[in-house]
């Protein structure tokens, strides 16, 4: 979590300067809007748009492809990496 606050220039330049500046409320309440509005990350932000408007493409032409087939960058939820490297093998 640090490492994207300080990425997206919320804190200050360094974790250790973000930790010193944030207040424990601060952090709480970056993460919830983390939760609740995703990555503060903008390009996985428009990554996620393009992603949505290729998904209602290919479902208008009778597609039957999932939203992270057009996210690269995104891991599947339940997906790790142990079990990427079984199937891959």
């Amino acid at each position: 979590m640090w490492h994207e606050l300080v990425l997206s220039g919320i804190g200050g330049t360094t974790i250790a300067e973000a930790k010193a500046t944030l207040c424990y409320a601060e952090v709480l309440a970056w993460v919830a809007y983390r939760d609740k509005h995703g990555s503060l990350n903008l390009a996985r932000r428009i990554e996620l748009t393009g992603a949505l408007i290729a998904l209602q493409v290919n479902r208008g032409s009778g597609g039957k492809a999932d939203l992270y087939d057009f996210m690269p960058h995104h891991v599947r939820p339940g997906t790790d990496l142990e079990q990427a490297m079984r199937e891959w093998s």
